[in-house]
């Protein structure tokens, strides 16, 4: 089974190679791990202060662990902090940071290169967000003496972790020093399989979303002016050319009385084009606008990356993309403003989508029409969306916490 680890990583790297001159994505991955442990080597060559790892997939469970960054920053303020990215997505994004010393990709994983790194890195602790169980990096970590833990994670009776055959898989995680799932569930079928450093902590994105709420506003002087009429407005984050066919039909509906703020999840070409084609004559694109041109418009589509999280102050409902394709983004950026969310059908997958279902506050929907109708019942009843936003904000508030518990557990483990 480790032969065939190696090899389907071997097989990804080269396919992202082959494609790398048509797919920038795939480009960026090609050229970023280009020289990379050389450069790492380099970079911390000269570092004395001890070093914290912590490693996430890409931007959304860079989201996810930015809180406990932030604690681990103010709980070791004599150490370094090693950020890592795997996905062009995160890296690119974040790669000038602040709140980390030093931002690289990951290599990678093959013995040679975890050892390589490793020996660079020299870290105290390696934090793994949510995902990415990585089998040498873990098991040259161990064979170190370096605590790695998981935090945020969630399990499924269905992951291969707990099949007959996930005998290789369950020896990665048996690696981890320790793992802080976001619920009982998750623990319960990790102790099945019989590991006992297992802790519910809860998910660390309910902290990130009431910090960001809370936050004093970054200001946004184009958004401000798209907004100044005091219309009400809806906004659509993260989404996908599967999310159009239901989404236009709604924009159009109340295009006279609401203003529209669409920030597509890839700032693609094609896709921005096939949203002001929604809303012909109607859009202005972010990068294009004035503070007189997004008066006039009723959509204001965003074309870069980075403001999602910032714009749902401005809204009064929201929609998250995703749930029409290959499954829901964030829900709890919406969420933590009060706003009613509406989205698409696939998104059993979240569980705080489905907890936010259960408590009424957000609506799925298969078909333009039934989007419609949920939206409907609210924009037309103004007290049952103030009910929607009560209820949501207590369901972030009581949710938050588990930065604080991760931090206390690793002040006990360092």
């Amino acid at each position: 089974m480790r032969f065939l680890y190696s090899l389907g990583l071997a097989l990804y790297a080269l396919l992202l190679r082959l494609v790398a001159p048509f797919n920038p994505k795939a480009a960026a991955w090609v050229a970023g791990r280009q020289g990379l442990l050389p450069r790492i080597a380099e970079a911390l060559g000269a570092e004395t202060a001890p070093r914290l790892w912590v490693h996430c997939a890409s931007l959304g469970e860079f989201e996810q662990g930015r809180p406990l960054i932030e604690g681990l920053r103010r709980q070791y303020p004599g150490h370094k902090i090693v950020l890592t990215f795997f996905s062009p997505s995160g890296y690119e994004v974040r790669k000038s940071w602040a709140g980390a010393d030093y931002v690289f990709y990951l290599p990678l994983d093959t013995a040679e290169h975890a050892r390589q790194f490793v020996a660079a890195v020299r870290p105290a602790l390696a934090v793994f967000v949510k995902y990415e169980f990585w089998y040498y990096y873990l098991r040259e970590l161990r064979a170190q003496g370096i605590p790695a833990v998981v935090v945020a994670a969630i399990f499924r009776p269905s992951q291969v972790f707990f099949r007959p055959w996930g005998g290789f898989f369950r020896e990665i995680l048996s690696q981890l020093s320790y793992i802080f799932t976001q619920n009982e569930a998750s623990a319960e079928l990790l102790r099945g399989i019989g590991l006992t450093r297992v802790g519910v902590a809860g998910d660390t994105r309910f902290d990130t979303v009431a910090a960001t709420a809370a936050a004093p506003p970054r200001s946004l002087p184009l958004v401000e002016a798209f907004v100044a009429d005091g219309a009400p407005v809806l906004v659509a984050g993260s989404t996908w050319p599967e999310d159009l066919p239901a989404l236009a039909p709604l924009m159009r509906k109340h295009a006279r009385t609401m203003r529209f703020i669409v920030a597509p999840h890839e700032v693609s070409e094609a896709h921005l084009l096939e949203v002001e084609a929604a809303m012909p004559g109607l859009t202005v694109r972010y990068s294009r606008a004035t503070p007189a041109t997004v008066a006039e418009a009723r959509l204001l589509l965003i074309d870069n990356v980075g403001l999602l999280s910032q714009l749902y102050r401005f809204g009064r409902f929201a929609y998250v993309g995703g749930a029409f394709g290959a499954g829901l983004h964030n829900t709890l950026e919406a969420a933590a403003f009060g706003m009613p969310v509406f989205f698409g059908p696939r998104y059993e997958r979240f569980q705080e989508a489905v907890a936010l279902v259960d408590l009424g506050c957000a609506f799925p929907a298969h078909s333009a029409h039934e989007l419609e109708l949920a939206f409907d019942r609210l924009y037309y009843n103004e007290d049952a969306r103030l009910k929607v936003q009560d209820v949501s904000l207590d369901y972030v508030h009581q949710h938050a916490g588990a930065t604080g518990r991760i931090l206390k557990e690793l002040r006990v483990m360092s």
